[in-house]
């Protein structure tokens, strides 16, 4: 089982505390830093100092981390034109050395969409289909040759098709709990199918659902990774979960219930929970980016004991 660290910036997050965050992530064992993609606080949060990039802070990050694989749970297909993002991505990928992958999603937080000005279509899921076909299109056209494509939305026309990533494939996730398309985008673009916090029936059956999809495109269900993301809250005892779920405004039965949280012998066992219905890989969602000592607990006593 992968452990890897998902943070949520929009809540309250300068870079220097990102990168605090992902050099200890790195420094205790875990596989990657991944985070969100917003602009706007949600919730009772202030999101001071304000907003971050996702991909400059992963360009930042990418130049002052060696092992760590970086990306985003999800890029907002609204935020960035695909031709745009695929030149971001690869060159981001060629300033980590190959580390980079893509979480591309469609876009849903309507207000931060106000309030930065950004348009917000009725028809995102139509664009995420062509976004995904472009950006991964523009990657895999050969060096010499030229991409085309023409969509409803977006159209490209004698692409050169560059800058190429170092990798030969960037690793592209595609999630949701949608029944139908969503599967379906999965199976055709995806490398990881990637389940956000969703109890561990509804994860096997959307898994279920990616499987039947892959198999119907040709795919083998097993060319997917299945991974989940829940937050996290653990402690050495009840009274340090306790803590740590008031210091992010939660309670603790219903991060129990929700999520991974309680002593590292219960977030392992569940852990183990959602692995038996085919996840491989789990994000864990640290909202207290200042709790370094958190991420020490979760590497000495929980990831330890999953590798």
């Amino acid at each position: 089982m992968d452990l890897r660290i998902f943070t949520e910036p929009q809540q309250g997050a300068s870079y220097e505390t990102l990168l605090s965050v992902a050099k200890a992530t790195e420094d205790l064992g875990f596989d990657a830093f991944f985070r969100s993609d917003h602009y706007l606080r949600m919730g009772a949060a202030d999101g001071l100092p304000g907003p971050t990039d996702a991909w400059i802070t992963l360009a930042g990050l990418a130049r002052e981390t060696r092992r760590i694989r970086l990306g985003t749970l999800m890029t907002a297909g609204t935020f960035r034109l695909p031709g745009v993002l695929a030149i971001q991505v690869a060159q981001v990928d060629q300033m980590s050395g190959g580390r980079i992958e893509l979480g591309l999603g469609a876009g849903w937080f309507e207000e931060e969409h106000k309030a930065y000005g950004i348009p917000f279509p009725a028809d995102r899921m139509s664009r995420l289909e062509e976004q995904l076909a472009i950006v991964t299109g523009l990657w895999a056209t050969a060096p010499g040759a030229a991409f085309d494509y023409a969509g409803d939305h977006y159209r490209v026309e004698n692409s050169p098709a560059l800058p190429k990533p170092v990798q030969a494939r960037i690793p592209v996730l595609v999630g949701g709990h949608g029944a139908r398309r969503t599967p379906r985008l999965a199976a055709r673009y995806a490398d990881e199918f990637n389940m956000p916090f969703a109890s561990i029936a509804d994860s096997e059956r959307q898994f279920g659902r990616v499987r039947a999809a892959a198999e119907q495109a040709g795919r083998g269900p097993d060319d997917l990774v299945y991974s989940n993301a829940l937050v996290v809250c653990v402690g050495k005892d009840d009274a340090e979960v306790a803590r740590r779920a008031a210091a992010i405004g939660r309670d603790v039965d219903e991060l129990k219930a929700n999520g991974l949280a309680g002593s590292p012998a219960e977030v392992v066992e569940k852990i183990g929970a959602y692995g038996a219905v085919g996840s491989s890989r789990v994000y864990l969602q640290l909202l207290d980016l200042d709790d370094l000592d958190h991420l020490e607990l979760i590497s000495a006593q929980v990831l330890s004991q999953l590798r």
